[in-house]
């Protein structure tokens, strides 16, 4: 069978060069600070604070993850935010699936007007500014001494882009199968949980995916909720506090070990689930 060769004009060609370029200089600026941080964890500090020009050790120092976990309270840290990052996700899966087939399938007044609310708060970030009402009314339902308030607002960032998302997908599924459930007896919460939600596996999955990530590298938050009690703060603000672990200076080389110490399980997270991630992703923004 006779080959046939793709012919590129030098326009084409100046194009993919230029996006291929794009795309190396993205990468490198992604896995730089990453690489760095994995690194410098096996330099000493006096290394890491006068600097060089090479990113290796010049010589290898392991004992920084020894001082990391015992300085440290890794395994409560862990537990914290193994907890947290499941809380977010569970709120995320039940409110984005349950939101995302309401605003598919039921008519009410109102609802353009609202879903469009939902998706106006995919641009809009007010930041830290929102810190200070949101500790002081959990403050006042007495929520502020768990993790749990820390995972309800925190599942909240992220519930217009996840119900976007579902919406899409819920709009892909043809209504004669709603139609048939009704005949049968079906009434609106059972087609949910019983047509619907087996045929979301996709989109939840990259729901969940995406939520436990955001639950994981939450910090701003729980470094408010935890200032007074050490024993709820999670991974990224115990190992934000072992920078203090130096005589008299930052300790560079302690804080970045437990920080690739903290990579390891979001790692293992993302390597069990991210044949999901992309084919959900494109399918609920696809579909919508």
């Amino acid at each position: 069978m006779e080959k046939t060769h793709a012919v590129y004009s030098t326009r084409t060609k100046i194009v993919r060069l230029i996006i291929w370029l794009f795309l190396a200089l993205a990468a490198i600026i992604t896995i730089f600070p990453v690489c760095y941080v994995i690194f410098g964890s096996f330099k000493d500090n006096k290394e890491l604070l006068v600097g060089g020009s090479s990113i290796l050790p010049s010589k290898w120092v392991f004992d920084n993850y020894v001082q990391a976990w015992k300085q440290a309270n890794f395994a409560t840290y862990t537990m914290n935010s193994v907890f947290l990052s499941l809380a977010v996700m569970l709120i995320s899966l039940i409110n984005a699936s349950m939101a995302g087939y309401v605003f598919a399938r039921k008519n009410f007044k109102g609802k353009e007007f609202l879903y469009m609310l939902f998706v106006a708060f995919m641009f809009i970030n007010v930041g830290s500014v929102s810190l200070r009402p949101l500790f002081e009314l959990a403050v006042k339902l007495k929520m502020n001494k768990s993790l749990l308030a820390v995972a309800i607002i925190s599942a909240g960032g992220g519930q217009a882009t996840f119900i976007f998302l579902c919406r899409g997908f819920v709009n892909s599924v043809p209504k004669e199968l709603d139609e048939a459930a009704k005949m049968d007896g079906c009434g609106f919460f059972r087609i949910y949980y019983q047509i619907i939600l087996p045929m979301l596996k996709p989109i939840l999955a990259t729901i969940a995916l995406l939520s436990f990530r955001q639950g994981w590298n939450e910090y701003i938050l729980p470094l408010v909720f935890t200032m007074t009690n050490d024993k709820l703060r999670p991974l990224t603000v115990g190992v934000n506090m072992l920078k203090n672990a130096g005589d008299g200076t930052a300790a560079w080389n302690i804080m970045f070990a437990g920080a690739t110490i903290s990579i390891v399980p979001i790692l293992i997270v993302y390597c069990c689930f991210s044949r999901f991630f992309m084919g959900g992703l494109t399918a609920g923004a696809v579909k919508g």
